[in-house]
């Protein structure tokens, strides 16, 4: 689940995106300040907004991706328990950027620049992680996006495809992550071998 506001380019609304609608047609329900987004051809629910986002939560710090207070989830619910809506939103505080550990790289089958990684996340948890950077290895420390997140120029991660080989978030560079200073050179970022898994990844906005 992930929290956006941008008050200067979208206004005053808190999106929440729950799940990836693939590019498909969308419909939304909207009742006073919350609106519904699910697909058209089956009803999934992907997103909802919340108008008036600084009237019903209190004030919002940020822009782009923003993480809310229990109290502020807790509005969230009565507001879309106000509006209609029998659905609610449960709090996940799970990091969605950690850091990773590459514990085996092998060449994509079916492409010559892609590998396909197996990348512990945090408490023994595996991902298969498709990879296009050249000096991705087993080995590494990186750091993960895991699927749910958000980076810092808005791309939201999902799990996905890659050349026929399935992918559970994406392994970054120093560019992606926004850090100062990142090298203009390809490459995923490789942290020190002290860095513990499963922590979570402070990123730019």
């Amino acid at each position: 689940m992930i929290f956006a506001y941008n008050k200067e380019h979208v206004g005053d609304v808190l999106m929440i995106i729950v799940a990836d609608d693939k590019g498909q047609e969308n419909q939304v329900k909207r009742n006073g300040n919350v609106a519904q987004v699910s697909v058209a051809e089956d009803g999934q629910v992907v997103a909802w907004n919340i108008f008036d986002a600084s009237t019903v939560l209190g004030e919002i710090e940020g822009s782009g991706q923003v993480d809310l207070t229990k109290e502020q989830l807790t509005k969230i619910n009565q507001e879309m328990t106000k509006a209609g809506f029998s659905e609610t939103l449960v709090e996940d505080n799970e990091p969605k950027i950690v850091i990773g550990f590459v514990k085996s790289c092998k060449k994509h089958p079916d492409s010559d620049h892609l590998s396909i990684t197996q990348t512990e996340v945090d408490n023994g948890n595996v991902l298969q992680i498709v990879c296009g950077a050249p000096n991705i290895k087993a080995g590494q420390k990186v750091v993960v996006a895991k699927p749910g997140a958000m980076m810092p120029d808005g791309l939201m991660i999902w799990p996905g495809v890659l050349r026929g080989v399935e992918s559970f978030g994406m392994i970054c560079s120093a560019g992606e992550l926004r850090l100062p200073d990142a090298p203009a050179k390809k490459g995923i970022l490789e942290l020190p071998f002290d860095a513990v898994v499963g922590e979570a990844f402070p990123v730019g906005k």
